[in-house]
Formats: C-alpha cells, structure tokens, sequence
C-alpha cells in the first residue's frame, strides 16, 4: 500500500515562493505516475502537475507553467514542487497523488484526479495580497 504525505505548506505573501514536499513509501511496483492536485474552497479538485517516476516526462496545468516545477529524488523517495511567483488565486490544499503506471501517459490523463488511487492528506497553501 503506497502511503503519501506531504509538508511544506504554509502562508506567504504574492511574488513569494514556497517547497511543498512528498515523502512516499510501500512503492511495489518500478514505475509510477506521481503527480500534485489543489484545490480550493468550492472548487473542484485540479491537477497542477505530474511527472513519471520511469522516465523524464512532466506535466503542467497551463496555469502554473514557467512558474512551479516538479521533480523528484527517488533516493529519498521524496516528490517536489516549487512554487515561485506565487498569486493569490494559487492559495489552495495542496494534495500528492499516485498511480503504477508503464508510461505513455497523456497530459490529460496525468493531470486527471480520477485516475490515481493513492493520495496524501494535504497541506495547505496560502497566498495574500
């Protein structure tokens, strides 16, 4: 059973950026999609971004591109996101998510919440003006 958990939230001012990490454990298969979503109050659940733990694709929500990054250390089996230039409107609960997968994903697919089964409980980010 793969168990996710994440840290890093916290509040900052906009122009501001922050480190949201995910410590990942019980991995049983070689490869995975690992991916974050957030989501806000009254709004639906929206992928920010994913990457293959097989290879080197990622993956970007067109509204955090050029400014988040994702990455991981897979000694540490850990998954990043760096959020730079962070706006108000990114202020949500931030959630790690995972899903075995062999590749070959789509964008849409990687940016999908319904297709993974594994998720953290959440750290929340917070963005003022």
């Amino acid at each position: 059973q793969v168990q996710l958990v994440e840290s890093g939230g916290g509040s900052v001012r906009a122009g501001g950026s922050l480190r949201l990490s995910c410590a990942a454990s019980g991995y049983t298969y070689s490869s995975y999609c690992m991916a974050w979503f957030r989501q806000a109050p009254g709004k639906e659940r929206e992928g920010v971004a994913a990457i293959y733990t097989g290879g080197s694709s990622t993956y970007y929500a067109d509204s955090v591109k050029g400014r988040f990054t994702i990455s991981q250390d897979n000694a540490k089996n850990t998954l990043y996101l760096q959020m730079n230039s962070l706006k108000p409107e990114d202020t949500a609960m931030y959630y790690c998510a995972a899903e075995q997968t062999a590749g070959g994903m789509t964008a849409i697919q990687a940016l999908g919440a319904g297709w993974y089964n594994y998720w953290g409980q959440g750290t929340q980010v917070t963005v003022s003006s």
